[in-house]
């Protein structure tokens, strides 16, 4: 049988990462690229057997390159921290590489969980983000500092995986909060990076367009309340993003502040104030 490795990338996920790594031990070796996390999330994961590397944060797509180099065997699956491989998920992986399959880059349908309840629509599931299981040499990442776009280096079709792993993308509403502030200000990098044109209009109508998509036309609805935190989040999001890329471009600078003085002072040319001994 052809042997397996699996990669975690993680930055402070002590709380995430015994999960992810315990549902990984299947593989012949799991890999954690941390980018020196002040957390535990290190040696969590080395106490559950993974082989850590510690690798600077310089972006998504550098950090998931740079584990993919570091994996021994041909064919990788890539988890995230807060992702969770099931055992149907374990066995579709292991029929795959035991035979010679038409695809040699496969996606997994991932089910996202949040707020005590599965989220059915919302453009949560099947949520094809990017190949999670492929060979070493069939595909890389692009440098793009989040939401990395991949390029692949096969003529294969990819294959899709018909079992889902589990998300939890949102611890609660405070994660959600911080993890938008973190990803907007990568994503105004990105945009800058691109070249993009700057615009509060522009940040207003795709945060708008965000809402819309995501509530209505990816019947975000139909997940009730949790569907419309999660569309307006989105939304958020997505305004917050194009206004950083405003802010980053701009040259704000505060006015200038004059010295302020009692009226006595000025009248006496700035002579400091005397006091009664």
């Amino acid at each position: 049988m052809d042997r397996i490795s699996a990669y975690v990338i993680a930055y402070n996920e002590a709380e995430k990462i015994e999960a992810a790594i315990k549902s990984l031990l299947w593989a012949d070796e799991i890999l954690l690229a941390d980018s020196f996390s002040s957390d535990a999330t290190a040696q969590i994961a080395q106490d559950l057997g993974a082989r850590v590397i510690q690798e600077p944060f310089e972006g998504f797509g550098a950090l998931r390159n740079k584990a993919i180099e570091q994996c021994r065997y041909e064919w990788i699956f890539s988890l995230d921290a807060d992702e969770r491989c099931t055992p149907e998920v374990r066995d579709e992986v292991l029929e795959i590489i035991e035979k010679d399959t038409a695809s040699n880059v496969f996606f997994v349908p991932r089910r996202n969980f949040f707020m005590g309840r599965w989220i059915r629509f919302s453009g949560y599931y099947p949520d094809y983000r990017q190949p999670q299981l492929f060979k070493k040499d069939a595909m890389r990442y692009k440098l793009d500092f989040v939401h990395e776009s991949y390029e692949l280096l096969t003529d294969r079709k990819p294959g899709y995986l018909k079992n889902a792993i589990w998300q939890t993308p949102y611890a609660g509403l405070s994660e959600l909060i911080q993890k938008i502030d973190r990803y907007t200000d990568l994503g105004a990098k990105k945009l800058i990076a691109a070249d993009k044109t700057p615009g509060m209009g522009i940040a207003l109508s795709h945060g708008l367009f965000a809402f819309i998509k995501q509530y209505i036309l990816k019947l975000g609805f139909m997940d009730g309340w949790t569907g419309l935190l999660l569309a307006f989040s989105n939304l958020e999001a997505t305004f917050y993003k194009y206004a950083k890329h405003v802010e980053k471009t701009a040259d704000w600078h505060l006015p200038d502040t004059e010295a302020i003085m009692r009226v006595d002072q000025k009248e006496k040319g700035s002579e400091p104030m005397k006091t009664e001994p």
